[in-house]
């Protein structure tokens, strides 16, 4: 009899364990199921399953914190690089109003540093909405077969004023002149060639150097790098590159005019083509960003 209660009683309570586990409410008939069929379980069976959903609940809570940590700092960066052209903006036309608009010389400054603020904030809601579409995968890649050194030299075309302010040296690597072509979305390559030359010209040394390298991986895949001599990024800041709007040197990157999202949309785009992205950096020395794509 003793026995009998006992099992009752233990049986009840690990009736009360698996329904706070499963969240559930089981039918009838799987009532009788695990009852009468299926085999009375363990204590120590009971303990171990007990055991694997705690550390999937671990795991799952520590997921839904590492979300929202970075819900958080996202809204605290995005907040904070909308404020910054916002409040120039606002600080240029109450100047104006205040009087500074009847002065030729002072106005046309002022329209001038507004107009300024206004492109970085239109650069910023362009690079959101970008990004935006690009996780949710609202973008369809309209994949074709181009030749990558023709786009390089584009890129490098349109770039080359902005290098020449700093005197730095656009150029393909000896060994990867003939001609590779690439099965890729043409358009978002060039926008991932154009945001990471355009870095390794605004974060180059004065008289440095940016490259271009095309290398056969086999398997009908080109490895694309390039390479600065730039300033360099710390390696403890290397793992977070990618992030939205993290910035190694918020002061410098702010002076550069960038949005901080250039990056994240490398990342996405070359993702998007189901290849991945990595930068090889030291300071002082320079920065290499590398990825894949798919070539005949």
């Amino acid at each position: 009899m003793i026995q009998y209660i006992l099992n009752k009683f233990i049986y009840r309570k690990i009736k009360i364990i698996y329904k706070l586990i499963s969240n559930t409410k089981a039918t009838q008939r799987e009532e009788f199921y695990h009852q009468e069929i299926l085999p009375p379980k363990t204590i120590e069976e009971v303990q171990k399953e007990v055991e694997n959903w705690s550390v999937s609940y671990r795991n799952e809570i520590d997921r839904l914190e590492s979300n929202e940590e970075f819900r958080k700092q996202f809204l605290m960066n995005l907040s904070h690089e909308l404020k910054t052209p916002i409040f120039a903006i606002q600080g240029y036309i109450d100047t104006l109003l205040d009087g500074a608009l009847n002065d030729e010389k002072i106005n046309q400054h002022f329209l001038k540093k507004a107009s300024l603020s206004i492109d970085r904030l239109a650069a910023l809601v362009s690079d959101l909405d970008e990004i935006s579409k690009l996780e949710s995968n609202n973008i369809p890649l309209n994949k074709q077969y181009f030749n990558i050194n023709e786009l390089t030299k584009e890129v490098f075309d349109e770039l080359s004023q902005l290098a020449l302010q700093k005197q730095i040296k656009l150029f393909i690597k000896q060994g990867s002149t003939s001609n590779k072509l690439v099965f890729a979305d043409k358009a978002k390559i060039k926008q991932v060639f154009v945001n990471l030359v355009e870095n390794g010209i605004k974060y180059g040394k004065e008289n440095g150097e940016v490259s271009a390298g095309f290398y056969d991986m086999g398997n009908k895949t080109i490895f694309i790098e390039i390479t600065d001599n730039g300033i360099g990024i710390a390696e403890e800041n290397l793992p977070r590159i990618f992030e939205r709007f993290y910035r190694t040197d918020r002061a410098r990157s702010r002076e550069s005019g960038g949005t901080g999202l250039g990056l994240a949309i490398v990342k996405h785009i070359i993702e998007a083509h189901d290849h991945k992205v990595t930068c090889r950096s030291a300071i002082d020395v320079g920065s290499s960003f590398g990825f894949t794509l798919d070539t005949k």
